[in-house]
């Protein structure tokens, strides 16, 4: 069964992800972090998941976001956080993830703060 639809959108060099439902490893090609594997594989690793419409997050799925961030960060990319709803901000608190994720409120902030890493490096 799966429950985490995801749609992929582009602004300027960040992929942004509209995820809604459940988020859990499936252990599927359809799971969270192999659809982030296959951005990175094409060189988009600018990578911002909008979580407005996730209802839930399992601890499977906390691993699979920590996996991803990994990954992108390994290929000298990011995976930042939109919108968190108030279980997810609770979630990633009490797992100690929040210094992991860089977490905005407004989308363009989020976009924004990509640009900004390249003149600080």
């Amino acid at each position: 069964m799966f429950n985490l639809y995801i749609n992929e959108r582009r602004i300027e060099d960040v992929t942004v992800l509209d995820l809604k439902g459940l988020i859990r490893n499936t252990g599927k090609a359809g799971g969270l972090h192999n659809s982030i594997r296959s951005l990175i594989k094409e060189g988009k690793t600018r990578i911002l998941l909008n979580l407005s419409q996730v209802t839930h997050i399992y601890s499977s799925g906390l691993d699979e976001l920590v996996a991803s961030c990994v990954t992108a960060r390994n290929q000298g990319g990011d995976i930042k956080l939109l919108h968190l709803t108030e279980q997810m901000r609770e979630v990633i608190k009490t797992a100690n993830l929040s210094a992991l994720f860089d977490i905005y409120n407004n989308e363009y902030d989020a976009i924004a703060s990509f640009n900004r890493e390249v003149f600080q490096t």
